[in-house]
């Protein structure tokens, strides 16, 4: 217990303390502006744009880069839906109570704008290597963008340093494998360290391919993974209408009062219920965190702001149908203040919803997207530390080394939770500290390169949406001639 209070007390605090909470609704809110509200004045045009975006044949003409939009897509959607909402959606209920739900709401909603900023931004100040290699994110437009401007010539190394070091230490502080085996051991009764050590094997056969690979394989399994799950999330939630009114309240009310200690919850202020709303709503659909960027970067696609409207669906998706469908069921069900958390509260409130069978498809349906959000955080990290190599003769070789160490630290997890006796609500904290760094550096490289953001918006809105002049010489990719 010493421990868990020495971390929260670190995470709260200092790292996501109300300062980082204020940047992150304070940048989502300025760039809602200074778009024009653009998430909701042009919601048909930007499902229209995703249509086009994700169902239309990838050729040459849509752009250099190494994978569809439909596959960056479910990329991006693979790392954000799976764990994030099975796990983070739990514990942020576990440890802040309901309230932290209308906060994770309130971060998705600005959050739109911000994800859609930075997407847009990646792919904007992405490099091209060779053939169809295109490599970009953050740590690209802090040098192109950052870099190039007057006085932030060496701001933008701070920037990338700390961006670069919350990755960096991702490689060791890994929630992904532990959250799977949580889920699968307590299902069907076996040892953690055993589901651990076969994921991790599993992994190692995903990674092995590549982007493109994994980009085909995730492509595969997101889309009917989701549907299955948010069909069985309505299920239960329907069966609970008579309770829904009142835990729609309940997550409203708490938002602003924090909870009284109730059954096996021991109660959350105020401060907590935000912080762990806002902490759990980014790393569930990674707006402001710099992750999915690295991804969409490498997309093949014609005009930045294409592939940027991406984001505002992946947000909208994640967010606010299948983080709310988890929510929803496990405060219907009750569960809630069992005193359970992570996987094994999601786990047990399907269970008590649909019966053991929905607690075993679950359990699988956690294995399955457990996978392509470790995938997909292994190709995140590969793109920093390509930046960080840059071309340095043993580029290769280190990240060849890279592939075979990234699944250890993750099974080190597994580890500690059976041998050291970690809860897992202890491990979900330490995961905060993976965030927290990228995400302060992140932000504030938006918040900088907004005016380049808002000026590839409007040229997007005048070329495809008929709205404002058109400038034929602006240049819609950085590296253009």
């Amino acid at each position: 217990m010493q421990t868990r209070a020495l971390i929260e007390n670190i995470v709260w605090n200092y790292l996501w303390g109300m300062p980082l909470v204020l940047i992150l609704l304070g940048t989502g809110l300025y760039l809602t502006v200074k778009t024009g509200f653009f998430q909701f004045r042009f919601v048909k045009a930007i499902w229209r744009e995703t249509k086009n975006q994700l169902f239309k044949k990838s050729d040459k003409k849509n752009g250099e880069g190494m994978i569809s939009p439909y596959q960056a897509m479910s990329m991006a959607l693979g790392t954000t839906i799976g764990v994030g909402n099975i796990g983070g959606v739990a514990t942020a209920i576990a440890i802040g109570g309901p309230g932290a739900i209308f906060w994770m709401w309130i971060a998705g909603l600005f959050g739109m704008t911000i994800k859609m900023a930075e997407i847009t931004l990646a792919v904007h100040y992405r490099s091209n290597g060779i053939g169809d290699e295109t490599f970009g994110g953050p740590t690209y437009y802090m040098k192109k963008g950052v870099g190039k401007q007057k006085g932030f010539n060496r701001f933008f190394k701070i920037l990338t340093a700390l961006f670069s070091l919350g990755f960096i230490i991702a490689i060791f502080i890994n929630i992904q494998t532990y959250t799977v085996s949580e889920a699968v051991a307590n299902t069907f009764n076996i040892n953690m360290m055993i589901v651990g050590v076969i994921y991790t094997l599993l992994l190692y056969v995903m990674i092995g391919g590549g982007l493109k690979t994994i980009g085909k394989i995730a492509s595969n399994i997101v889309p009917i993974m989701c549907i299955l799950y948010i069909l069985a999330g309505l299920f239960i939630i329907g069966k609970n209408a008579a309770v829904l009114p009142s835990s729609i309240s309940m997550i409203f009310k708490n938002a602003f009062t924090g909870t009284a200690a109730f059954g096996g919850f021991t109660g959350a202020t105020f401060a907590i219920a935000i912080k762990t709303g806002m902490s759990r709503s980014v790393f569930s659909n990674e707006a402001g965190w710099g992750s999915a960027p690295m991804i969409h970067a490498s997309s093949k696609v014609d005009h930045p702001v294409k592939q940027g409207v991406l984001g505002v669906c992946e947000v909208f998706v994640d967010t606010f149908i299948v983080c709310s469908v988890t929510a929803l069921v496990i405060i219907t069900t009750g569960q809630w203040s069992s005193g359970l958390d992570g996987a094994t509260l999601t786990l047990s409130a399907f269970e008590s919803g649909l019966g053991s069978f929905a607690r075993i498809v679950l359990a699988l349906a956690t294995f399955l997207f457990g996978i392509t959000t470790s995938s997909g955080i292994y190709v995140q990290i590969e793109v920093v530390l390509r930046y960080l190599l840059g071309e340095r003769p043993l580029k290769d070789k280190f990240l060849k080394l890279y592939k075979w160490i990234y699944p250890i630290p993750a099974l080190g997890f597994v580890y500690m939770s059976v041998y050291w006796g970690y809860e897992g609500a202890t491990l979900w904290l330490l995961s905060d500290i993976t965030t927290a760094l990228p995400i302060f550096a992140n932000i504030i490289a938006l918040f900088i390169l907004s005016p380049k953001f808002i000026d590839l918006l409007n040229d997007y809105k005048a070329r495809y949406l008929g709205v404002g002049k058109l400038n034929k010489k602006f240049k819609v990719f950085h590296e253009d001639k």
